[in-house]
C-alpha cells in the first residue's frame, strides 16, 4: 500500500508517545478505501502496523463511520439518501440486489430531494449542479460571488472583492481584528449562539503553544445544506476568513473538517488552498505579514455525532468521534489539547463582511429551504425576517396544498404550526414559541405530509447517529424509535396514552443526562408533533 503519512507540521505537541501519529489514521483509513472500495482485514492490520495501533483499535476506529465498508464493494457508488427529507419526497432504501447502489445518510442536497450521489473512489462522478441560490445577487451578502466567480480563480476571486479582508486585518493589526469581531456582535451560525469575539480573545490570551483554528464543515444535521453552498461556490472566502482568524489568535494550523458526503467541496477547497500557497497567502509568510498558517483539509467518514466540536477534534486525532464533557472548553484545551478555535463555515463568512475594508454590510443569515415549497434554494435574509417572509421568498407551498407544519431548525428542532410562521427568525423569539434556528434548517411539511412517518424517521435518525458512548442516549434513542414504530403501526404497549408517556419519559432522560446535543435533542421533534399536532392523539 502506498505511504499513508500526510504532511503534517510533525507529531502535534501533546499527542501520547505510544501512538505515534495517530491523527493519521482516518486519512489512512479513506486512502485504503478509495482505492478498493472496502477495508479488507489485512489492510486494516497494515494499516495497524504501519501506525503503531492495536488491529482491534484501528476497527473500532474504522467501524464507527457509515461511509466505510468491510465487506467487498465497488469503487463506484451510487449512494441514496434515505433521511426524512428525502423519505418524505419519495426516495425508496435500495434494496440487496442492486450491486453498487448503497443507502446513504443525509447528503446535505436537500433541495434536490431526493437526492442520490455518484462517486468512484471517493470522487465525485457527475459535474457539481449549480448553486441552489434562487436570489439574485443584489440581495446577498455572504453569498455574493456565488454563482458569480469561477471558484477555481483565485485571480476572480480577487476580482470581485476577495481577499480585501485579509489585507485591511494586516493594516490594523491582530488586536483591532478581535475587537472588530467582538464589536460586531457576531454569535455562532451552528446553533448555540455562542459570543465569537469572546472565543477569539479566550484562545489569543491562551498560554501554550501551538494553537489551531478548526472550520466545523460537517454539516450533518438533514435538512440542512447552507455551508455546502459556500464550500462548493466560494471555497476562497473559507480560506480567506480561516487565515484571518489564524493571525488574530495566534494560530500556525488550521484544518478543515468536511464532511465525506461533500466530495465535490473537499476538491475544490484542496484547489483553493494549493492557489493560497502558490500566491503566498498561505505558508511561512502569509502575504507579508511575517506570521505562519497552513490549512490541512480532513475528510469526515460519515458521523453526524462529529458536527459536535469535541467529537470533531477527537476523529481528526484519530479516536472514535464522540463527544467529551466540558469543561475544558476548546479555547483552552481543543484540538490535541491546545487553544483552539472553531466555528462552522457561515460563521467564518461573516468574518469577510465585517472586515470588509469598505465597511461591513448588514448582518444576514442563510437557511436552508426544502420540502413542500415552489422554489427549494438557500436563502440570505436580514436578521430578524420572519418565517412567514422566509417562505414567500420560496414560492410558498405549491398551488392546491395546504401548508401543515414547519420543521424548523433540523432534526434536532421541533414543528411550528401555520398559526406561528409570524415568528421572527431570531434565537430569542424562536425559543419564546419553544422552537429554534438551529441548523438553519426549514423543512416545509404540506397536508400530504405523513406526521407520524416523519418523526419516526428522525427518531430512526438519532439512533443510527447516536456513537453510543453514553446511555441515556445510546439507550433512550432505540428505546424512543421502539416506541415510534409501535405508535406508528398501531400495535402500543398498552394503550396510547402509556405508550406516549413512556416517550415523555424517555426523552426527559435523554435531554437531562446525555452528554451532548445529539441525545439532548433527540426528543425535541417527537414532542413537537405530539403536543403542536396532536400526533397519536395527544396534544397538550
Amino acid at each position: 500500500m502506498s505511504d499513508v503519512r500526510p504532511t503534517l507540521v510533525g507529531v502535534p505537541v501533546g499527542l501520547p508517545v505510544t501512538r505515534p501519529r495517530r491523527d493519521a489514521l482516518l486519512p489512512a483509513l479513506h486512502e485504503a478505501h478509495d482505492a478498493a472500495g472496502w477495508l479488507a482485514p489485512e489492510v486494516l492490520d497494515a494499516i495497524a502496523d504501519r501506525l503503531g495501533l492495536g488491529r482491534a483499535e484501528v476497527f473500532g476506529v474504522a467501524s464507527s463511520y457509515a461511509s466505510f465498508a468491510f465487506t467487498p464493494r465497488s469503487r463506484r457508488l451510487r449512494r441514496v439518501c434515505t433521511d426524512v427529507m428525502c423519505t418524505a419526497a419519495g426516495a425508496v432504501p435500495p434494496g440487496a440486489d442492486e450491486p453498487g447502489v448503497v443507502a446513504s445518510p443525509c447528503l446535505g442536497r436537500c433541495e434536490q430531494a431526493p437526492a442520490v450521489l455518484d462517486t468512484e473512489g471517493g470522487r465525485a462522478v457527475v459535474p457539481v449542479a449549480p448553486a441552489p441560490v434562487p436570489q439574485p445577487v443584489s440581495a446577498r451578502t455572504l453569498l455574493r460571488r456565488v454563482g458569480v466567480v469561477d471558484p477555481a480563480s483565485l485571480d476572480d476571486y480577487r476580482a470581485h472583492g476577495g481577499c480585501a479582508a485579509l489585507a485591511h486585518a494586516g493594516r490594523i493589526g491582530p488586536a483591532a481584528v478581535r475587537a472588530a469581531i467582538t464589536a460586531s456582535g457576531l454569535t455562532g451560525r451552528g446553533g448555540a449562539a455562542f459570543p465569537a469575539g469572546r472565543k477569539w480573545e479566550a484562545v489569543a490570551a491562551a498560554s501554550g503553544a501551538p494553537k489551531y483554528v478548526v472550520a466545523n464543515a460537517d454539516e450533518s444535521e438533514p435538512g440542512t445544506f447552507k455551508d455546502r453552498v459556500v464550500l462548493e461556490h466560494d471555497p476562497f472566502a473559507v480560506v480567506e476568513a480561516m487565515t484571518v482568524a489564524g493571525y488574530a489568535v495566534g494560530a500556525e494550523v488550521g484544518y478543515l473538517y468536511v464532511r465525506d458526503e461533500y466530495p465535490e467541496a473537499i476538491a475544490r477547497l484542496e484547489h483553493a488552498i494549493a492557489a493560497a500557497e502558490t500566491a503566498g497567502l498561505l505558508g511561512p509568510d502569509v502575504a507579508g505579514l511575517g506570521v505562519a498558517f497552513r490549512i490541512e483539509v480532513r475528510r469526515g467518514a460519515g458521523a453526524y455525532v462529529c458536527g459536535e466540536e469535541t467529537a470533531l477534534f477527537a476523529s481528526i486525532e484519530g479516536f472514535r468521534g464522540e463527544p467529551r464533557t466540558k469543561p475544558p472548553y476548546p479555547v483552552d484545551a481543543g484540538l490535541f489539547g491546545r487553544p483552539t478555535l472553531v466555528h462552522n463555515v457561515e460563521t467564518l463568512a461573516n468574518v469577510l463582511r465585517i472586515l470588509d475594508p469598505d465597511g461591513a454590510a448588514p448582518e444576514t443569515k442563510l437557511f436552508s429551504v426544502s420540502g413542500a415549497v415552489d422554489r427549494p434554494g438557500c436563502y440570505e435574509v436580514p436578521m430578524g425576517t420572519t418565517l412567514a417572509a422566509l417562505l414567500d421568498l420560496a414560492g410558498g407551498v405549491p398551488v392546491g396544498r395546504r401548508l401543515q407544519a414547519v420543521l424548523l431548525g433540523g432534526a434536532a428542532g421541533t414543528f411550528v404550526p401555520p398559526g406561528e410562521i409570524d415568528v421572527p427568525l431570531t434565537v430569542e423569539a424562536t425559543r419564546a414559541i419553544g422552537a429554534t434556528v438551529g441548523s438553519g434548517a426549514v423543512f416545509v411539511c404540506d397536508d400530504t405530509t405523513d406526521l407520524a412517518a416523519a418523526v419516526l424517521g428522525i427518531a430512526t435518525f438519532f439512533r443510527e447517529e447516536s456513537c453510543g458512548q453514553c446511555v441515556p442516549c445510546r439507550v433512550g434513542t432505540v428505546r424512543q424509535e421502539e416506541a415510534l414504530h409501535r405508535l406508528v403501526h398501531g400495535r402500543p404497549l398498552g394503550s396510547v396514552a402509556e405508550e406516549v408517556q413512556r416517550l415523555r419519559d424517555v426523552g426527559a432522560a435523554m435531554r437531562d443526562a446525555s452528554i451532548c446535543g445529539l441525545g439532548q435533542f433527540a426528543w425535541n421533534a417527537v414532542e413537537g408533533a405530539i403536543d403542536r399536532f396532536g400526533v397519536f392523539g395527544e396534544r397538550s
